[in-house]
């Protein structure tokens, strides 16, 4: 049995807004005697918007209404209505979503998102979304070597580090972007303060403003970039670059090689063959792409299948499954919406509870808008047949590791794959108290989002409806 969907998404970015939407037609793969089991059996683009500049009221507000009139716009345009949307996505990335008022923005595009993933995406979840919409995951999967994936926009650079097996290792960001200077009539008009936090730790001192902008006058700051990232990827000696280029809070360690390096977002479309004009962006996007390509020869490199929409291009498949061989919940208020997956590693996940927890808590900041952690779902893998002391080692260390999300108001929501919820649930209940919920059965990865419904065959199973965030070509 065959369902088709439409599906929007709509990226509001450092430099761009885009829209897209998308066919997606869902089939039940399970046999009908099982749990239903959905998947994408065919995914089709049926309208993309232009790309369009991010409208600003100043450097630090993004303009609502002007945000707003882009996907009106582009709604008239594609000749769909709001009505006729089932599914979507709206992601506000890069450094506008530091801007002051993206909660404004979100407001303004209310009536267009409906009951939609919406996400603030702070730059380690930026990195998620980027590195999976490009393919970096699968490309670590298939080709059974470990990928360093580089989105870069117009402000910062997304970092995330997959395992040959396909996991996502750890994520980073750097202030490396096309739109660090921008340029209109030749003249230089802006120039971020992070290539002035670079002069101080050494680096070349920025241009002025004013000064005409040549590739000659922009080289120096240009080569500067292009060594952070290459730093980042273990390929030049030192940090200093790396160091200085950082984004606060962010930690990075260097990846061992050998490694695929991978990239996406608008100046990986500039690392192709070039445009004549080196400013036709009003930016150092083309020659900061083709400076990237020149210093990563001889590396194993691979533009992602999505370059410039990586990060949201479509939209949300549902796919709807139950959880219930074992379930735990108590002082639930089902349902629940939009909760983010964060997931571990196979080799996180193994540790003692001193590891587990340390693993946990290193990675809630993925997660932690603006305004702090939010709620979200901890995805684990169990154990098949655990023993009671490592149902005890596991409990503790997700307590210790939840404790920031504890104390900030939130409640644990664990999914596991193994059949071991009620379980780990008993074991967590005189730990923690308030309300706490335990699924299994599920599938999910991080990136992915989570709706969970109220306990349906009286209290035995749980309707749970996996969002996956869908990107195509």
């Amino acid at each position: 049995m065959q369902e088709a969907l439409l599906s929007v998404g709509i990226d509001i970015g450092t430099t761009t807004t885009q829209l897209v939407i998308s066919r997606l037609t869902l089939e039940n793969r399970a046999n009908p005697f099982s749990v239903p089991q959905i998947s994408i059996a065919q995914r089709e683009v049926l309208y993309r918007s232009g790309i369009h500049f991010t409208p600003l009221r100043s450097d630090t507000a993004i303009h609502a209404e002007g945000v707003r009139e882009i996907v009106e716009e582009e709604y008239r345009r594609s000749g769909f209505q709001k009505g006729q949307i089932d599914t979507g996505a709206v992601i506000i990335t890069g450094e506008t979503a530091r801007k002051e008022n993206a909660k404004e923005v979100l407001n303004a595009l209310s009536a267009y998102a409906g009951d939609f993933v919406v996400a603030t995406a702070g730059p380690d979840l930026e990195s998620i979304l980027a590195a999976r919409g490009a393919g970096a995951d699968r490309c670590a999967r298939e080709k059974h070597a470990a990928v360093l994936h580089f989105d870069i926009g117009g402000g910062t650079s997304n970092l995330a580090y997959f395992t040959p097996e396909g996991e996502l290792a750890a994520t980073g960001c750097l202030d490396v972007g096309g739109r660090l200077i921008k340029i209109a009539d030749r003249q230089i008009t802006y120039v971020s303060k992070a290539l002035h936090r670079l002069a101080d730790a050494g680096g070349p001192p920025p241009p002025g403003l004013g000064q005409t902008a040549s590739p000659d006058l922009l080289s120096p700051v240009i080569d500067a970039l292009v060594q952070a990232l290459e730093q980042a990827a273990g390929l030049r000696p030192g940090r200093d670059r790396l160091d200085a280029l950082i984004t606060a809070g962010t930690k990075w360690t260097p990846p061992p090689g050998p490694l695929i390096c991978s990239f996406s977002g608008g100046v990986a479309d500039c690392m192709g063959a070039a445009p004549a004009d080196p400013f036709l962006y009003g930016d150092l996007g083309v020659l900061l792409g083709q400076a990237i390509r020149a210093g990563f020869q001889g590396v194993d490199t691979r533009l992602g299948d999505e370059t410039i929409r990586a990060t949201v291009v479509g939209a949300g498949s549902h796919a709807t499954d139950l959880s219930g061989a074992t379930v735990f919940y108590r002082g639930i208020s089902f349902p629940l919406k939009n909760l983010p997956v964060l997931k571990l590693t196979q080799a996180e996940e193994a540790g003692d509870a001193a590891q587990l927890a340390g693993a946990i808590s290193s990675k809630l900041c993925w997660f932690a808008g603006g305004d702090g952690l939010t709620q979200l779902a901890l995805a684990l893998r169990g154990i098949h047949n655990p023993t009671y002391h490592r149902v005890q080692e596991v409990a503790q260390g997700v307590r210790q590791g939840l404790q920031p999300l504890l104390e900030a108001g939130f409640f644990p929501v664990l999914v596991l794959e193994s059949d071991m919820a009620k379980v780990l649930g008993q074991a967590l209940a005189p730990q923690i108290p308030g309300p706490l919920l335990c699924l299994d059965g599920i599938h999910l990865d991080s990136g992915d989002y989570l709706d969970v419904g109220a306990p349906v065959a009286n209290g035995a199973v749980v309707p749970v409806v996996m969002k996956t965030l869908v990107f195509h070509s």
